[in-house]
Order: structure tokens, then C-alpha cells, then sequence
């Protein structure tokens, strides 16, 4: 049988800590901060510079496809690994793995030997490294901040992460524009800043363990089993891990098609802007929403406004796709608060990395097809093919949530403060 876990001391009257005097979570949320930052000044960057060296729409859906991928392949691996090694180590040497890879990019660009077959290589190792922080960084959270305040956590990173959002991408064109290779250096850098928080931190990662003897084979399923046995944890992982596919897909059309309309480099990213801009306010919104709402209703909210998708249909506008990326960005940080909140809550830690990664692992399998399917949809049928596809898929997705007797029952936040 699997070892339990001992739980870990906590630092006593935590829980009555405001987050913003919760050091080792503001370490953390500054790290991830720059972190973000520096990919989404590379998120922009990468079809950019597949576009500029191939003029293939289908290569740039490759390269996002190379950088997404791994996501779904480790996942479980990865989350096995978060649970029986040491989860701040693991967090550390995922970064020097994403700021070695995108250095070297910044690197050949500089000496005029960023050829298209170096990029996907180089795309799929920071994606590698993506996989492992994330499995790894669940149980951070978890250790860092109590219960009662997971809801607001989640939220409030989902508001900074909005924010960097909005200036990430027309700062990635803006500095695309001085030059190739300086988004790229500046997302190796933002790497080398997140290491230094994770070593700053002191709260241990993961409660005391002991050894669990089990085969390899049973310690992977074990967060399967859980995650399985558990209504709503199973439908809204597939729910929303399936609804993954937009997000990726809806920016990359943004920037294929703003390119295509000759939009500048700078112009793309400030459209691009539009999804950050819209987080931000549905941060702001979703202590409201929740409040107001019951859970299974504020899951419903992101599900319905992805269908918005269909306008396009009726005005084929590079700007109108830009627009309708606004109602999704009201819902994602409620929808976010509700779902990452249930599922850390209601999960042991000793399972959290591996729970964590079967999520991430359905969710993230069909994250990078939505960029691959766009770019090909875009360039051999058409931009109106490629937004049918997406607000049928939208449309599917919204009813199954809405018939779900697992989502109409979810539990509520109420429950997960009480725990």
C-alpha cells in the first residue's frame, strides 16, 4: 500500500494572514509574475519569427504545436516526480532548462543561424521545462497558502497574470521590432529571476513523506484512480481541459491574421492585448461572481461565452476576432478561482502532483492542436473555416456542461473553506 503522508507543521495563525503579507506567497506570485512575463514576450515572438524566416502559417502552428505538446506528454511523469522528489528542486532545474533553451534561440539569432529546424527543437525543451514547474508548482501553492484563501490566491494570480498579459505581447512586438533576438533573451532572464524567488522561499513544498514501495505502474494511476472516482473532478477536468483548445488557437489566429491584413508587429501584440485586458476585468469581477453565484452557474458563464466564437462568421474581421476574445476573458478568472480551488481542496497531498498532471495531462493534450488545426485550416481553406470549426467545437462543449448532472451538483466554495 502506498506510505501516508504526515502533515507538516503549519506556521500557526497563517491562515489569518492577508496574502499580501504572506512572504513566501508573494515570493512566489513576484517569481511567477516575471516569469509570465517573459513568455509572453516570446508567445508573440515565436510565430513572429517562424513568419519572418518561412512566411508559413502552417511552420508557425508547428512551432506553437513543438512548444506545447510536452505539456500533455510529461505530465504524469512529471507529476509522479512532483510527489517523491523534492518539489522546489524540481521547479528549479525546469527553469535553467527553459532559460538554457530560449537563450540558445536569442543566441542563434544574434549569429544568423536561427534556420526554421532549430526552432522546434528548442520550443519543445522549454515546453519540457513548462511540464515540470507545473506539476511541481501545485503543491507550492498548496503548502504556501491555507484553504480558506486558495479561492482569492488563484484569483489574484490570475489578475497578475492578466495584467502581464496586456503588456506582454505588444512589449514582445515592440521589442521584436528592435530586434529578433530581444523578446527571446528578455523571457531567459525572467527564468533566472523565478529561480532566485523559489530559492528564497522557505516553506518546505510538500508535507513529510514516507517511502512508498508500490511499482512504478501503481503510483502513476494512483492520481488517475482519484481524480476518476470523483464526479466532478473527472467531468470538469474533461470539460475544460477539452476547452483548452481555444485560448492557444483564437491568439495565434489573431497574429496570422493581423499579419495578414499587414498589421505591424507592434499593432498584433496590442490586439493580442485584448484577452489580458478582459482577465483583468474579470479579476476584478470574480469576488462578485462567486459571491453571487453557485458554483456550477460560474462554470457555466466560460463555457457559454467561448460560443461568441460564431459572430466572426457573420463578419469575417481580424479586429471583430480580437473582440470576441472579451466575454471568455470576463468568465476564465471566476471560472479559474472555482475549479483549481475544488480541485486542490479536495485532493491529499500526497497526491496533488499526480492529480494535478492527469488534469494537466487532458487538458494540455489538446491545448497545442488548437494552433496546429488553425494554421492549417488558415492556410489551406480559410479563416472562416478555421472560427466555424472552434465555435462548433464551443457550442458542444457548452451543452455538455449544461447537462452534466457532475457540474449542475458542484460542490461549493462554501464546503472547501469549511475543510
Amino acid at each position: 500500500m502506498p506510505g501516508r503522508a504526515r502533515r507538516a507543521s503549519r506556521t500557526p495563525g497563517l491562515s489569518s494572514v492577508p496574502l499580501r503579507r504572506n512572504r513566501d506567497f508573494v515570493l512566489y506570485t513576484a517569481g511567477r509574475l516575471l516569469s509570465s512575463a517573459g513568455t509572453q514576450l516570446s508567445i508573440i515572438a515565436y510565430p513572429l519569427l517562424v513568419l519572418a524566416v518561412t512566411h508559413s502559417a502552417s511552420k508557425a502552428g508547428l512551432v506553437a504545436f513543438a512548444r506545447g505538446v510536452p505539456g500533455a506528454l510529461f505530465a504524469l511523469p512529471a507529476g509522479l516526480a512532483a510527489d517523491h522528489f523534492g518539489r522546489k528542486g524540481l521547479m528549479i532545474v525546469s527553469d535553467a532548462a527553459r532559460a538554457g533553451a530560449v537563450g540558445a534561440l536569442a543566441v542563434l539569432i544574434v549569429v544568423h543561424h536561427a534556420a526554421f529546424w532549430t526552432i522546434p527543437p528548442l520550443a519543445f525543451v522549454e515546453g519540457c521545462g513548462a511540464a515540470i514547474f507545473s506539476a511541481a508548482s501545485v503543491g507550492a501553492v498548496r503548502a504556501v497558502v491555507p484553504p480558506q484563501q486558495l479561492p482569492a490566491a488563484i484569483a489574484s494570480n490570475t489578475a497578475r497574470l492578466a495584467t502581464v498579459q496586456v503588456l506582454g505581447p505588444p512589449l514582445g512586438g515592440l521589442l521584436y521590432g528592435l530586434g529578433r533576438f530581444v523578446p527571446f533573451l528578455g523571457d531567459a532572464l525572467s527564468y533566472a529571476f523565478s529561480t532566485g524567488s523559489i530559492l528564497a522561499m522557505r516553506t518546505p513544498f510538500q508535507e513529510e513523506r514516507e517511502r512508498d514501495e508500490s511499482p512504478l505502474r501503481t503510483r502513476l494511476a494512483d492520481g488517475f484512480r482519484f481524480l476518476w472516482s470523483q464526479p466532478f473532478l473527472r467531468t470538469s477536468t474533461l470539460v475544460f481541459g477539452l476547452l483548452n483548445f481555444f485560448g492557444p488557437a483564437w491568439i495565434f489566429a489573431v497574429v496570422v491574421l493581423g499579419r495578414r491584413h499587414g498589421l505591424s508587429s507592434g499593432a498584433v501584440g496590442a490586439l493580442v492585448t485584448v484577452s489580458g485586458l478582459s482577465i483583468v476585468a474579470g479579476s476584478a469581477l470574480s469576488p462578485f461572481v462567486r459571491r453571487k453565484l453557485p458554483s456550477h452557474a460560474v462554470l457555466l458563464l466560460e463555457l457559454w461565452a467561448w460560443c461568441a466564437s460564431a459572430f466572426y462568421l457573420a463578419w469575417p474581421s481580424v479586429y471583430v476576432l480580437a473582440a470576441l476574445l472579451v466575454p471568455s476573458g470576463l468568465a476564465i478568472p471566476s471560472t479559474d478561482s472555482v475549479v483549481h480551488s475544488l480541485r486542490i481542496g479536495l485532493t491529499p497531498d500526497r497526491l496533488i502532483g499526480r492529480v494535478s498532471s492527469v488534469h494537466s495531462t487532458i487538458s494540455l493534450a489538446i491545448s497545442p492542436l488548437g494552433p496546429l488545426i488553425v494554421g492549417f485550416l488558415i492556410a489551406d481553406a480559410s479563416p472562416r473555416s478555421a472560427v466555424g470549426v472552434l465555435a462548433g467545437l464551443a457550442i458542444a462543449l457548452a451543452l455538455w456542461g449544461t447537462l452534466s448532472p457532475a457540474i449542475r451538483s458542484a460542490p461549493s466554495l462554501a464546503d472547501l473553506l469549511d475543510r
